[in-house]
């Protein structure tokens, strides 16, 4: 057995740790895995969005907007598009740009190299390519941070990386709230709108050429599944999008009797219906590295 330790004592302790030992084993059996990414592997990875990582990196909006995380942040309805600006930029560097891999995905990358795999995230963070995993194995239906795309989602998508670098400069690093250089504020070439993040907020999201490929590369690696036995890993997945990741890997168990091995912090419950499912419920910076390690024999 291997324990845990803030899980309670009596039954659900013994629960818990017979749940480690089953996806122990179905982690070391997987030759192919499909990977399932929410927000709660980034928050168990450190890449938190409020607390004091976020007093820490934004200081000045908070002084000036009362901001209280980077999450409901992003919904600000900023006046101008110097300020609108000013603050992205800052979230896409301290968030992706400038952010390497984190440890916890260097160990999920180091189990899923040597297997066949693919990773659907909801994450925009980038970590999964910054650890190695392969940029065409990888499908970001909600965007990411490192793009930027015409607000009115007709003219494509473009690399954020040197429009933004350039807003930072000119902010200190996100020590002012506002963009001085007005001629900084990225448009599009096309038609001259103001861009915008490429994050999936509303109907003007850009699914692009890329977009599309990424996304017919996933469904033909799940139309393998039927074929191949295939796991289903799913980390931190909650319920804001759960359409894209924690109902169609249920329906993909049901379907093919794959086993689906679903990792969070509070939210692991499976459908008692899906017998070939189990919960890993806690941290997954601690649990992780207890499946991921050879099954007891």
């Amino acid at each position: 057995m291997f324990p845990l330790a803030s899980a309670p004592e009596g039954p659900s302790r013994a629960e818990a740790e017979r749940s480690i030992e089953r996806a122990r084993v179905a982690l070391a059996a997987a030759d192919r895995v499909l990977i399932g990414a929410g927000a709660g592997l980034s928050a168990a990875a450190g890449l938190t969005y409020s607390g004091e990582r976020f007093r820490q990196n934004f200081p000045a909006f908070i002084k000036r907007y009362g901001m209280t995380d980077m999450y409901s942040a992003g919904f600000y309805p900023f006046t101008t598009e110097e300020d609108r600006w000013a603050y992205w930029a800052h979230h896409a560097t301290v968030n992706n740009l400038a952010r390497e891999a984190l440890p916890l995905y260097r160990e999920l990358y180091d189990w899923a190299r040597e297997r066949d795999y693919f990773v659907i995230t909801t994450n925009a963070d980038g970590q999964f390519e910054k650890a190695g995993f392969s940029p065409d194995r990888v499908f970001a239906p909600q965007g990411d941070y490192a793009h930027l795309q015409c607000s009115t989602g007709r003219h494509g998508v473009v690399g954020a990386a040197e429009a933004l670098a350039a807003i930072e400069r000119d902010t200190g690093g996100g020590a002012r709230t506002r963009v001085t250089d007005a001629a900084l504020v990225p448009r599009c070439e096309v038609c001259g709108a103001p861009m915008a993040m490429h994050l999936r907020v509303d109907g003007t999201f850009c699914e692009d050429d890329a977009w599309h490929a990424a996304e017919e590369r996933y469904r033909s690696f799940v139309a393998g599944v039927a074929q191949h036995p295939t796991l289903l890993l799913e980390l931190g997945v909650g319920w804001n999008t759960p359409v894209w990741i924690r109902f169609p890997f249920e329906r993909i168990a049901a379907l093919t009797g794959s086993t689906l091995v679903r990792m969070s912090l509070d939210d692991a419950a499976v459908d008692p219906a899906l017998s070939s499912a189990i919960a890993v419920e806690g941290d997954i910076a601690r649990t992780f590295p207890l499946v991921a390690g050879p099954a007891q024999g």
